[in-house]
C-alpha cells in the first residue's frame, strides 16, 4: 500500500475546511469576511488545489495497478448489526475525484470574475467549498449507508446555489422544485437500499450482488422483488441524472449562477446518479430486467432531452436539455452493459459541457453590457449574433466544445460517444438507432446554438426586439442606457475556457479502439473477457463510426441552411408542423402535466383534508368544548356551598338508585 492511501481522506476534508472557516467567519464578523473577498477565493482554491494534487497522485497510483485500499472504522454497532464508515480508493473513486476536483478549482477561478460584483461573493464560495467536500465524500463512500448520506449532502447544496439568488422568485421555485422531485427519487432509493439489506444483511456494494444472486439461486427470494429492489435503488439516480420522468427539475435549476451550472448540472451532481449505478452494478448486472429499465430509461431520455433542445432559446436552457440527453446516453450504456464506455462518456462529457456552460456565462457576461443584468434577455439567443468578433476567445472554445459534442472526429466526445452507440447496436438495432437520431438532433441543435449566439449581425441593440421578448416574459420594458457593444470576459473567466479546451479536444483518444487504455484501466470483469475475445474491427468502426459522423454532418448542415446561410425559414417549417413545434417548445407538455395532477392535485387535495379537519375534528372539539361550558354553567347553580342541600341530593339519587333496582 502507498503512503498516500493513507491520506486520502484529506481530498474530502480540505474543502469542508474551507467552507468551515468561511463559515464560521460569515456568521460571526460578517462584514470583515466579505471585505476579504479575493483571500477567501484564494483559500478555498489552494485546498481545492491541494484535494486535486492528491486525487492526480491516487489516479497515477491505479493506472500503475495498485490494488484497490479500503479503510474503515465502526461506526454503529447493535446486536448483530455493524455499520462501518471510512472511504475506498479503486479506480471509479480515483477517476471521479481527478473529475470533480479539476472541474471544481477551474469553476471556481472562473467564479472571481462571473461573481466579482456580487455581494454574496464570498457565501457563494462557501457553497462552492462544501459542495465540493459533499461530492468528494459521496466518490470515496465504501457502502450504500455512506453513499446516501453524501448523496442527501450534495442534493442540499444543490437547493442552495440554485436559489442563490433567492430574491428572485424564479430562483426560489426552481430550488424548490428540484428539491421535492429529487426527494422522489431518493425515498425510492431509501427503500431499495433498506430492502436489500433485508434480503442480503450487507450495506457493501459486492456482497450485496453476490447474496443477492444466491437468494434468488435458491429460490430464498423471487426473481420479482430483486427486480423491485434495483428499480427502486435506480429511482434515485433517476431523479439526480434527471432521467424522465423525473427530468423536469434540471431546466428550471439554470435559475442559478452559470458556475454552478457547470460544476453541479453537467459535470459533478448529475453524473452522480451514473456514478451510483456504476458503484451498484453488481446488484444491476445479473438482473436482466433491471438492466432493461436502466437502458430504456437513459435511451428515453436521451432522445426526448433532444426534442426539446431543438427550440430552445434561452442559452443555458438549450444546453440544461442538452446535459439531460447526454446524461440518457451514458445511463443507456450502462444498461446494455456498457460499464466502460458509460464511464468513459461521462468523463469526456465532464469536460466539454463544463466548457460549454462557462462560455454561455461568458457570452452572458458580455451581453449584459449591453442588455442590463436581466436574464430574459441576456440569455436569449435572439438577441445575440455576431459575437464572434466581440468575444473571440469565448467563441472559439465553445466551437471546440460543440463539436466535440457533436462527435465529431478527433474531439472527444466522438470516442466516447461511438463506443456506446457500438455497443448499442450488438445490444438492441432499436436503442441504437434511437441514439442514432439522438446524435442528429444533437449536431443540429448545438450548431443552431452556436450560429445564433456567435454567427451573423448582433441583435442586440434591436430596442423592438428587447421590447417584444420583456412584454412576452410579462415585463415591463427597461429603461436606461448601456454599452452598445459586448466585450470579452476577463481573464479568471476566460482561462477556465481555454483549460479545459484542451481535455475536450483530447481526453478521447484515450479510447480510440485500437488501443483502448481507459478501458485497461476501467472495467468489469465481464467486459475484460468480451474486449480480449472480440478484439478491434477496422471495417467495423470504420461503418459505425461514419454512420454516427454522418448523421452529425447532416445536422450540420441543415442548421446551417437555416441559422448562418438562412436558406431555410424556422419560422416556415414551425407553420408546416404546429403540433410538432409546440410539442418541442412546451417540452413535451411535462411542467404542464405534473403542475395539473401534482401540484394542483396536491393542493386540491390538502382543501378537502382542511375540509375534514374544519368540520369533523375541530368540529369534535370544539363541541366538546359546548358542551364543557353548558355542563358547568348549570351545575354552577347547583353548587351553593350549603351543607344540606348536598344532602338533599344525595338522598334523592340513593333513593333514585333504590325505586330504579327495584322496579328492574
Amino acid at each position: 500500500m502507498e503512503p498516500l492511501y493513507q491520506y486520502a481522506w484529506l481530498i474530502p476534508v480540505l474543502p469542508l475546511l474551507g467552507a468551515m472557516v468561511i463559515g464560521i467567519g460569515l456568521i460571526s464578523l460578517n462584514k470583515f469576511t466579505n471585505k476579504l473577498r479575493q483571500l477567501n477565493a484564494v483559500f478555498v482554491l489552494s485546498l481545492i488545489g491541494t484535494s486535486m494534487a492528491l486525487s492526480f497522485g491516487l489516479l497515477w497510483s491505479q493506472i500503475q495497478g495498485h490494488e484497490a485500499f479500503t479503510y474503515t472504522l465502526e461506526w454503529a454497532a447493535a446486536g448483530d448489526f455493524h455499520l462501518q464508515m471510512g472511504y475506498t480508493v479503486d479506480h471509479l473513486s480515483a477517476l471521479m475525484s481527478v473529475i470533480v476536483t479539476t472541474v471544481a478549482l477551474l469553476v471556481m477561478i472562473y467564479t472571481d470574475g462571473y461573481m466579482a460584483h456580487d455581494p454574496g461573493y464570498v457565501r457563494f464560495y462557501a457553497y462552492l467549498s462544501i459542495f465540493s467536500s459533499s461530492m468528494l465524500g459521496l466518490v470515496f463512500s465504501p457502502n450504500l449507508v455512506q453513499v446516501y448520506i453524501f448523496w442527501e449532502l450534495v442534493g442540499m447544496c444543490s437547493y442552495l446555489l440554485i436559489g442563490f439568488w433567492y430574491d428572485r422568485k424564479a430562483a426560489a421555485d426552481a430550488c424548490q422544485k428540484a428539491f421535492v422531485t429529487n426527494r422522489v427519487g431518493d425515498f425510492g432509493l431509501l427503500l431499495g437500499m433498506l430492502g436489500l439489506y433485508w434480503a442480503t444483511g450487507s450495506f457493501e456494494f459486492d456482497l450485496m450482488g453476490d447474496r443477492l444472486v444466491d437468494l434468488v439461486s435458491t429460490g430464498q427470494i423471487s426473481s420479482l422483488l430483486a427486480i423491485v429492489f434495483a428499480v427502486l435503488v435506480f429511482l434515485g439516480p433517476v431523479a439526480k441524472s434527471a432521467q424522465f420522468p423525473l427530468h423536469v427539475w434540471l431546466p428550471d435549476a439554470m435559475e442559478g449562477p452559470t458556475p454552478i451550472s457547470a460544476l453541479i448540472h453537467a459535470a459533478t451532481m448529475v453524473a452522480a446518479g451514473v456514478f451510483l449505478v456504476a458503484r451498484m452494478y453488481p446488484v444491476f448486472e445479473p438482473i436482466p430486467e433491471a438492466m432493461n429499465v436502466i437502458a430504456w430509461t437513459g435511451a428515453t431520455t436521451a432522445f426526448l432531452g433532444a426534442t426539446i433542445a431543438l427550440t430552445q432559446n434561452d442559452i443555458k436552457k438549450g444546453l440544461a436539455y442538452s446535459t439531460m440527453s447526454q446524461l440518457g446516453y451514458m445511463v443507456m450504456a450502462m444498461g446494455i452493459g456498457g460499464y466502460t464506455a458509460g464511464l468513459f462518456h461521462l468523463m469526456t462529457h465532464a469536460y466539454f459541457k463544463a466548457m460549454l456552460f462557462l462560455g454561455s456565462g461568458s457570452v452572458i457576461h458580455g451581453m449584459e453590457e449591453v442588455v442590463g443584468h436581466n436574464a430574459v434577455l441576456a440569455q436569449d439567443m435572439r438577441l445575440m449574433g455576431g459575437l464572434r468578433k466581440y468575444m473571440p476567445i469565448t467563441a472559439t472554445t465553445f466551437l471546440i466544445g460543440t463539436l466535440a459534442i457533436c462527435g465529431i472526429p478527433p474531439f472527444a466526445g466522438f470516442w466516447s460517444k461511438d463506443e456506446i452507440l457500438g455497443l448499442a447496436f450488438e445490444a438492441n438495432p432499436v436503442l441504437w438507432f434511437i441514439g442514432w437520431a439522438t446524435a442528429g438532433m444533437t449536431a443540429f441543435y448545438m450548431f443552431r446554438m452556436y450560429f445564433l449566439t456567435f454567427e451573423g449581425e448582433f441583435r442586440g441593440t434591436d430596442q423592438q426586439l428587447q421590447e417584444k421578448l420583456l412584454t412576452a416574459a410579462g415585463q415591463a420594458p427597461e429603461e436606461g442606457h448601456h454599452g452598445s457593444k459586448p466585450h470579452e470576459s476577463p481573464l479568471t473567466m476566460t482561462f477556465p475556457l481555454m483549460a479545459l479546451a484542451v481535455p475536450s479536444v483530447l481526453i478521447g483518444l484515450l479510447g480510440v479502439p485500437w488501443g483502448n487504455r481507459f478501458e485497461a484501466f476501467v472495467f468489469s470483469p465481464n467486459e475484460a473477457a468480451e474486449a480480449a475475445e472480440h478484439g478491434f474491427e477496422l471495417t467495423e468502426f470504420l461503418i459505425m463510426g461514419g454512420n454516427s459522423v454522418g448523421i452529425a454532418l447532416i445536422g450540420i448542415t441543415i442548421a446551417s441552411l437555416m441559422y448562418l446561410q438562412q436558406r431555410i425559414d424556422p419560422a416556415r417549417l414551425a407553420e408546416k408542423f404546429p403540433v410538432l413545434y409546440q410539442l418541442s417548445l412546451n417540452k413535451w407538455y411535462f411542467d404542464d402535466i405534473y403542475n395539473n395532477v401534482f401540484v394542483m392535485g396536491t393542493r386540491r387535495l390538502a382543501r378537502q383534508i382542511l375540509e375534514v379537519d374544519y368540520r369533523v375534528v375541530d368540529g369534535a372539539v370544539n363541541l366538546t368544548g359546548i358542551a364543557t361550558l353548558l355542563s358547568g354553567e348549570g351545575l354552577k347553580y347547583i353548587e351553593n356551598g350549603r351543607v344540606q342541600f348536598y344532602a338533599l341530593i344525595v338522598f334523592g339519587a340513593v333513593l333514585g338508585f333504590v325505586i330504579f333496582f327495584s322496579v328492574a
